[in-house]
């Protein structure tokens, strides 16, 4: 392994590309058609290594990307609100050359694929949205239902400065690893998965980065600028939406995802696994099977 935690060798392309004023890091494999995969909270580029050749041997070049504040691309100190963010998506997908691209994301990653495919349409072709919600979906499911609250009640505890960090931090991110094994749970996550995961997490100021995306969606409720980001998103999405969600999911209850079908204006293909809320490690072979045979679908 490269003495870069993230920078973990394989068949794949590790490339580190300019855009929308930063530079992410892609691990890419494979030719043709885009499919850009998005990490979510607390995780990177790694959640997707098992999807990367499958993807690539059904024809399609699979990208990874590290988001913005983690792994090895760039830690500006401000961009963690989902209109940043979904910008940076589509201009990763032009500095890779392409016009559009098939968009998969996974919790945080998924709202950013939606966001994508709303706000940047000429980007999007299509989204996949794995353990994840519309935005919409989700914010009146916080304003409205108490056991999504709770579900989320993690992010409330992320609000608190520089104590949220340090808790993450403290005893080589074992609370990231707590977390990451709740969410695969009855299943384990293996011990050197974890490891990973942790070291990742204590690169640089990870930590605080992750953490600002949730701080902006929980205190943006009731202020304008998200008052207006749920306005901007309300027209939905008009590209193909593939939409996996695991049953037992204890971040993003089942019913707040499927809420999102009210915003997804394409074809809508829904799937449910009996899994939780980490589906790319728990349900691997399943999600690759059913998100490569959408894709073959749509190509």
């Amino acid at each position: 392994m490269s003495e870069n935690p993230v920078l973990i060798p394989g068949e794949w392309e590790h490339r580190i590309v300019h855009a929308h004023g930063a530079r992410f890091h892609v691990v890419i494999q494979g030719e043709g058609p885009l499919v850009l995969f998005l990490h979510g909270f607390p995780t990177f580029w790694w959640l997707w290594r098992k999807f990367l050749a499958p993807v690539a041997q059904a024809g399609f070049k699979a990208a990874a990307i590290d988001m913005r504040g983690y792994g090895a691309s760039d830690h500006p100190p401000r961009g963690y609100d989902p209109r940043t963010l979904a910008a940076d998506v589509a201009g990763v997908i032009r500095t890779l050359g392409f016009q559009n691209a098939i968009v998969v994301g996974q919790g945080v990653g998924g709202l950013i694929a939606w966001t994508a495919a709303t706000l940047q349409s000429s980007s999007v072709r299509a989204i996949g949205s794995i353990a994840s919600a519309h935005p919409n979906a989700l914010r009146n499911a916080m304003i409205t239902s108490p056991t999504q609250t709770r579900a989320l009640s993690y992010v409330v505890a992320l609000q608190t400065p520089w104590l949220a960090e340090r808790t993450l931090q403290k005893n080589h991110a074992r609370a990231v690893g707590e977390l990451l094994e709740s969410w695969v749970a009855p299943d384990v996550l293996d011990s050197e998965t974890k490891k990973i995961y942790r070291d990742a997490f204590l690169m640089g100021n990870t930590a605080h980065c992750a953490i600002e995306f949730h701080r902006w969606a929980l205190r943006s409720v009731p202020r304008p600028d998200g008052r207006t980001f749920a306005v901007d998103m309300k027209g939905g999405v008009q590209v193909p939406v593939l939409h996996i969600h695991g049953r037992d999911d204890t971040s993003i209850l089942l019913k707040t995802s499927l809420d999102s079908q009210e915003w997804a204006h394409g074809s809508w293909t829904s799937h449910v696994l009996e899994a939780g809320h980490l589906l790319p490690e728990q349900r691997a072979d399943d999600v690759i099977s059913l998100l490569v045979a959408w894709l073959k679908e749509l190509d």
